[in-house]
């Protein structure tokens, strides 16, 4: 549901609304708050009246003020915010009414800003997100995780140029992370399509011929942005692509798009010598196009492993040959790539999967260590790592790692159920059985279908456990 304006409340709801605004122009936050959050109670959509709740909020903790009251504040809150994060994943919008408690008594409470931003996002709410994200960045403005999420809310409130601007920001700060790379080239692509009108089509509103004005300037944009390509098309693209190649043979954007159309063709040499002509003219300083690079090897390998005879009698032989050579690759590619980007800790964390995959335990465990920094990966460094742990028989460090991963996660969702269960596990080669049965219970109670989560907790009570 789209955020509301004050105009779409209803007439009784204005009045309450319009009571509680007077309180606060008299100064009077505590009943200003208390009407406002009786407005959003029944309204939570409208974004006016959880602005002026903001501002009460802020003014009311700026009147209380000291270390002595927000330290109270954040021990009080603590109940609260294990009530939110029980509720976000059920009922978004009660998670952030509770989020909302916990500002009433501190506005700048870090743990109820994240609250109200996670659930404002769920339940479709971007710009409530906003107000707290950028008080969260406001704390901490060079927390990347932060402002991607309020990139990610900018996008959902229609806001693409300022989201464009914070991951043009963040680019600059981190020039050798390829999924932000990603992740600002598909934005741009976006809202350039939107401005030019391309939005309307996707909905079904518009047409190219509509958009354009040359006849041929339409036909060849039908070709260059239909999801599922002819041959006839491709092969069109490809001689077009490769003429201008021969006027300007250094045009870094026709080169990769060959690159890239002969590899959606299944062309991978032909795709490779292009992408070693774009390498040879950029030096290879670019991270995302090495990735890609990279990606198209792993392609080829998967194309010669589905190009053999299943039938024939050394299949297996085979097939273990090309999965070795594919997994020997990746893994020689990706140290490769740690080592001429160290600081790039998407890498460091590419790395450890690839050496714990392989077995390399003793490896990959100190690649997750540092891959542990990046906040797009920590959760599940944190959970590789206590793996590493497990895998090496240090039961007692992987408890802890999987504990502190699980006060990371806000949301009871699968991967938290694999937390859990994992923790179940390890408690119990600890011989600590009644802590592991609790882990157990916890998941059976929310879905009892998971893994064999009913019958290790039915098997328990039938034994006389309780």
């Amino acid at each position: 549901m789209p955020e509301k304006t004050l105009n779409d409340l209803p007439p009784e709801m204005r009045k309450l609304y319009q009571k509680g605004y007077d309180a606060f122009q008299r100064e009077n936050f505590d009943y200003a708050i208390e009407l406002f959050t009786q407005v959003l109670t029944r309204e939570p959509y409208v974004l006016d009246c959880r602005k002026v709740l903001r501002i009460a909020q802020s003014k009311k903790s700026g009147a209380a003020g000291g270390f002595f009251k927000r330290a109270f504040s954040s021990a009080s809150a603590a109940p609260l915010v294990t009530k939110g994060q029980l509720a976000l994943r059920k009922d978004p919008l009660e998670a952030i009414k509770i989020g909302e408690e916990i500002l009433n008594a501190d506005a700048n409470s870090t743990s109820g800003h994240k609250l109200i931003a996670e659930a404002a996002l769920a339940a479709d709410m971007p710009h409530t997100a906003v107000l707290s994200l950028e008080v969260l960045i406001k704390n901490a403005p060079n927390d990347k995780a932060l402002n991607i999420q309020l990139a990610d809310a900018f996008v959902a409130a229609g806001e693409k140029t300022r989201a464009e601007n914070i991951l043009e920001t963040l680019r600059r700060a981190h020039p050798n992370d390829g999924e932000l790379f990603q992740k600002l080239k598909d934005l741009s692509a976006n809202k350039t399509m939107d401005e030019g009108g391309y939005g309307a089509l996707a909905s079904g509103k518009g047409s190219y011929r509509d958009l354009l004005k040359d006849k041929a300037e339409s036909v060849q944009l039908e070709q260059e942005k239909r999801q599922v390509k002819s041959e006839d098309v491709n092969e069109s693209l490809m001689r077009d692509w490769e003429t201008k190649l021969q006027t300007d043979p250094n045009n870094l954007k026709t080169l990769r798009n060959l690159a890239e159309l002969c590899a959606q063709k299944g062309q991978f040499d032909r795709a490779l010598e292009y992408f070693a002509r774009l390498t040879a003219l950029d030096g290879g300083t670019d991270a995302s196009l090495q990735k890609t690079i990279a990606d198209t090897k792993v392609k080829k390998f998967n194309q010669a492993l589905a190009k053999l005879d299943t039938n024939a009698p050394d299949y297996q032989e085979q097939a273990a040959q090309i999965k070795a050579d594919k997994q020997a690759f990746q893994l020689e590619e990706c140290k490769q790539r740690a080592e001429k980007y160290p600081t790039d800790l998407q890498i460091r964390f590419e790395l450890g999967q690839l050496y714990f995959d392989a077995g390399k335990i003793s490896e990959a465990q100190p690649e997750f260590q540092k891959a542990q920094a990046n906040p797009h990966r920590k959760l599940a460094a944190m959970t590789y790592l206590a793996k590493c742990f497990a895998a090496r028989g240090m039961n007692d460090l992987a408890a802890k790692r999987v504990q502190d991963a699980l006060k990371e996660k806000l949301t009871f969702d699968d991967e938290k159920k694999e937390l859990i269960y994992f923790l179940g596990v390890i408690l119990e080669k600890m011989g600590k059985k009644d802590e592991s049965i609790e882990q157990f219970k916890m998941i059976y109670e929310i879905d009892s279908s998971y893994k064999d989560v009913a019958k290790r907790v039915e098997d328990h009570y039938s034994s006389g456990g309780t």
